[in-house]
């Protein structure tokens, strides 16, 4: 029987979608529940699952736009895997026919392989030299360290080295993701319906940064997993929030939304985009509890196995610009909320302590607002009493209960 395998629905106002990546091939035997394809969308990535086991013909390619609802691929349950339990025979073995010689046959030129990739110019000096991709191969008398470096860095996440420049000329066209295009959209949408505005601070991380290496150890005894720095805001905020409550509301038409609870969305980078999973009711957890739901939600987000629920719903969003190295930055509003935390990275720098110059490791941070909802007194005050709670941590603990 052929079982017709249709793009799945990610939510009521989402009707294209596009084929992120085929994890099986075409012509593959498959089982129940296999992950057959990425799906993408404009608000998340979404598995597609094999309904039952069969021959897999796939009928859109990688990077098509396809309707949902529509038939990606089909599934022949008739057919039958080709690597069978092998069956043991006690029947006498046959013969085997002796061998034809080998006839000399022409090795065809082969520059194109899947396992292997080749540039135009390469292409073309291999046809002149008759050479094909094994030739190449083989021609490689020996393996050096460089070779294995540069394998593994191929293979692993690596901070970015020095670029090997060529006098290749070439460009990489490919279409932008369903993703891509909303958050583009959105970002523009953003600033020219709001008027956004941002306000800095400085935070000394001494006793932030004291706290984690003294329990870190028995953190991830406890909980398998470190201490970051993001939960710390993310706690923080929380009791910021409900001391200012205007930077945790939402303007809808002429009404102001003010929530009593604070689902804080946590910004995370991916290969598909950024993406920003919520923490719910972040002001009933503490501190090991956020870190944990950061954690678990990040991987889930790097993985593509967010849900939609679980980027929906968000009325305050914290954004980490300093693992990337910026010092600085004004982050965008995430729409429809009305403020958004950026953090940045930490810098040993001279600073005043009772009338002395001391070196203090200090994280500049800023709160992007919108002006129509959130006034200076508010966005001030919220920073201010972030930059009060993360330089005192224990504070957290009294103020949050």
């Amino acid at each position: 029987m052929i079982i017709a395998v249709k793009i799945p629905s990610a939510g009521e106002s989402v009707t294209e979608a596009a084929i992120g990546n085929w994890i099986s091939a075409d012509g593959s035997y498959v089982e129940k529940d296999d992950e057959l394809a990425e799906v993408e969308t404009d608000k998340a990535t979404l598995p597609l699952i094999a309904p039952e086991s069969g021959r897999l013909t796939i009928l859109v390619k990688a990077g098509q736009k396809i309707s949902v609802g529509e038939v990606a691929c089909t599934i022949d349950t008739d057919s039958r895997s080709n690597s069978p339990v092998a069956k043991k025979d006690f029947s006498e073995p046959k013969p085997v026919p002796p061998a034809e010689p080998v006839k000399d046959i022409p090795k065809p030129v082969k520059t194109e392989s899947s396992a292997v990739k080749t540039t135009p110019l390469a292409r073309s000096i291999m046809h002149a030299h008759n050479l094909d991709i094994d030739d190449i191969i083989n021609g490689l008398r020996k393996i050096t360290r460089q070779e294995v470096e540069m394998v593994v860095k191929q293979s692993t996440p690596a901070k970015p080295s020095s670029p090997i420049f060529t006098d290749e000329r070439e460009i990489e066209r490919r279409t932008m993701s369903p993703l891509r295009r909303k958050l583009s959209k959105r970002l523009v949408a953003v600033k020219n319906e709001t008027a956004m505005l941002t306000t800095f601070n400085e935070v000394d991380m001494s006793r932030v940064m004291q706290i984690r290496k003294q329990y870190q150890d028995r953190f991830i005894s406890r909980h398998g997993q470190k201490i970051g720095m993001v939960s710390f805001f993310a706690k923080a905020a929380t009791i910021a929030l409900h001391l200012f409550p205007r930077v945790n509301s939402i303007i809808d038409g002429d009404d102001e939304i003010v929530p009593n609870y604070t689902d804080v969305g946590i910004a995370v980078q991916t290969d598909k985009g950024l993406m920003v999973p919520v923490i719910r009711n972040a002001h009933l957890l503490s501190l090991p509890q956020i870190e944990i739901q950061i954690a678990a939600l990040a991987a889930k987000a790097r993985a593509s196995k967010l849900s939609i629920e679980e980027m929906t719903g968000g009325t305050f969003t914290i954004t980490n610009g300093g693992i990337f190295g910026s010092m600085l930055s004004t982050p965008i509003l995430n729409p429809p909320q009305s403020a958004i935390l950026g953090m940045h990275n930490i810098v040993d720098r001279p600073v005043a302590i009772n009338g002395t110059v001391q070196i203090r490791p200090i994280m500049y941070v800023a709160l992007s607002y919108d002006h129509r909802m959130i006034d200076g007194r508010d966005s001030v005050g919220f920073l201010s009493k972030i930059k009060e709670l993360v330089e005192e941590p224990v504070k957290m603990s009294g103020e949050s209960n």
